[in-house]
């Protein structure tokens, strides 16, 4: 798993090769939701395409896909010589996108957890105890 964090830190990708989302998408749905939930505002600056390739071993073209498609739906900008930034329009996650999110998180975690010989159970265990800790 690569990942890569922005400069002011509040940016943080990662790229999930076993995921079976293209890499572009995983690319929008995180820069999505880091908008979406004020950790991107209006005009932070994010990597440069072959930054944020190098950080997340892909293919450079995968991120100018993502940040051209971004780029459609108004989410960032680009100023030729200056680099690419977050624009003034802010996605909606509506209920059954953060479902999805959260069934994806949680199958990844199933999967994980099993490879290593863990339990649904040994899982839930663990999340009751990181609760009570924090």
């Amino acid at each position: 798993m690569a990942q890569t964090s922005s400069e002011n830190g509040r940016l943080s990708l990662r790229i999930d090769n076993r995921s079976g989302v293209p890499f572009y998408r995983q690319i929008i749905e995180q820069i999505k939701f880091a908008i979406a939930r004020d950790r991107l505002g209006p005009g932070d600056r994010l990597p440069t395409v072959r930054q944020l390739a190098v950080d997340l071993a892909v293919n450079p073209n995968t991120v100018v896909r993502a940040y051209r498609e971004l780029e459609i739906e108004g989410m960032i900008e680009t100023q030729q010589g200056s680099g690419t930034f977050v624009g003034s329009e802010r996605p909606e996650i509506d209920a059954l996108e953060r479902r999805r999110m959260l069934d994806q998180i949680l199958t990844d975690m199933l999967a994980r957890a099993s490879s290593y010989g863990l339990s649904v159970e040994d899982v839930l265990e663990g999340l009751r105890r990181r609760k009570e800790a924090s």
